[in-house]
C-alpha cells in the first residue's frame, strides 16, 4: 500500500539518476518502482521514465520527470541530522563532490538543484541551548561556516576559540 503522504520532486528527465544517488548516499534510502509511459505522449515516447518511487532517510518520495519548466529552490530542502564529523563530511562531500554546490550554514545543493542541510545534532542542541549567550555564540559560529565544523560549534558552546581549546 502506498504511503498517505509522499513528496513529489520535479526533475528534468533524470529522476532515476537522482534516486539512485540518494539511495547510495543516505542510510534508510532506496529506489522503488519505476513507472514508464505506456504510449507516446506530447513530451515523450513510450517507455520513457515518467516517475520513480524512492525513499530518502525513510521519507517516501516520487521523482517526476516533468521537464525543464520547474526548478528546485531553497524553499524546499532535506535537513539531515548527523551524529559526528565523519558523517557530516561524508554526506557533504558526496553531495558537493558529485556536481553539487556548497553554500552557507550547512546548506548545499546537489547536481539536480535540490537543497540539503547537513546538520550535526550538536549544532541543533547548541542553537537551542537554554542559555541565550551559548545559543548566540553557537549561532554566530555557524553563520561563518559552509560545512559545519563540529569542533568549532563545541568551542562556541564552551565559550572559547579553537586556538584556546
Amino acid at each position: 500500500m502506498a504511503p498517505k503522504n509522499t513528496l513529489c520532486l520535479w526533475f528534468d528527465g533524470n529522476a532515476v539518476d537522482a534516486a539512485n544517488f540518494y539511495a547510495a548516499t543516505f542510510p534508510d534510502s532506496a529506489v522503488g518502482t519505476i513507472f514508464r509511459a505506456p504510449s507516446d505522449y506530447p513530451a515523450g515516447k513510450q517507455g520513457d521514465v515518467l516517475t520513480v518511487a524512492f525513499t530518502v532517510v525513510g521519507i517516501p518520495c516520487i521523482g517526476l520527470n516533468g521537464g525543464p519548466q520547474c526548478q528546485h529552490s531553497e524553499a524546499f530542502s532535506f535537513q539531515i541530522a548527523t551524529d559526528d564529523q565523519a558523517e557530516t563530511d561524508r554526506l557533504w562531500s558526496a553531495i558537493v563532490g558529485n556536481g553539487g554546490q556548497a553554500s552557507q550554514c550547512g546548506w548545499c545543493k546537489d547536481r539536480w538543484g535540490l537543497s540539503w542541510q547537513i546538520t550535526p545534532r550538536v549544532l541543533i542542541e547548541g542553537i537551542s541551548d537554554p542559555d541565550p549567550a551559548v545559543a548566540q555564540r553557537v549561532f554566530e559560529s555557524m553563520m561563518g561556516m559552509g560545512k559545519i565544523d563540529i569542533a568549532g560549534i563545541e568551542a562556541a558552546r564552551r565559550g572559547d576559540t579553537l586556538d584556546e581549546a
